[in-house]
């Protein structure tokens, strides 16, 4: 069973898919705690009713307790899962190639610093593209930079909004995050 953190800013739809899937039997896995930046996170009140412990850091030193407490646990796997927060270097050292991203447009195209939410989503419909999707990347040093694992398109031909957009790229999210945590279960990523 591989043990995973889930790191989350907001209100845990991501969280909630992982967790659907985990009971269905589909992944074997466990969510043995979800990070958060904000005290007040809405992804928390999932915990809450899963019974699932929850951390927050919210200085440098917090992370050093962090690293601490995964080490404790045997984190297999930190998924960031609308993390809003940049990943410090001793962490992505320490869980090097164990830490995956899930970004709400295809890269490389519209990574990078205040690329999320709605922010990517309006870049792609000012852009007039017909297509966007969701990325999985392992987590560098760098914004949205790391290696591609998987991706996966949606038609956006139809669409006249942003949020119309973000919809859209969220279903896809919700299957393709519990499908590549799946595959790293089964030893099937390749780093």
């Amino acid at each position: 069973m591989l043990k995973l953190a889930v790191f989350v800013s907001g209100r845990g739809s991501n969280l909630a898919a992982i967790v659907a899937k985990i009971k269905s039997g589909y992944l074997s896995a466990k969510v043995c705690m979800v990070v958060s930046n904000k005290k007040e996170c809405k992804a928390f009140e999932i915990c809450i009713d899963e019974k699932i412990p929850t951390y927050v850091v919210d200085t440098n030193d917090s992370y050093e307790d962090l690293i601490e407490i995964l080490d404790n646990e045997n984190i297999e796997l930190i998924v960031l899962a609308g993390f809003l927060k940049k990943i410090p270097i001793n962490l992505i050292q320490r869980f090097k190639n164990k830490i995956i991203n899930i970004h709400p447009a295809l890269l490389p195209a519209l990574g990078g610093k205040g690329m999320y939410g709605l922010n990517v989503h309006n870049a792609v419909l000012k852009s007039s593209s017909k297509v966007s999707g969701a990325t999985i990347h392992f987590v560098d040093e760098i914004y949205d930079n790391g290696k591609i694992i998987e991706q996966r398109e949606v038609d956006i031909s139809d669409v006249k909004t942003a949020e119309e957009i973000a919809a859209k790229v969220l279903k896809v999210e919700h299957e393709l995050l519990p499908d590549v945590i799946k595959k790293f279960a089964e030893n099937k990523i390749k780093y």
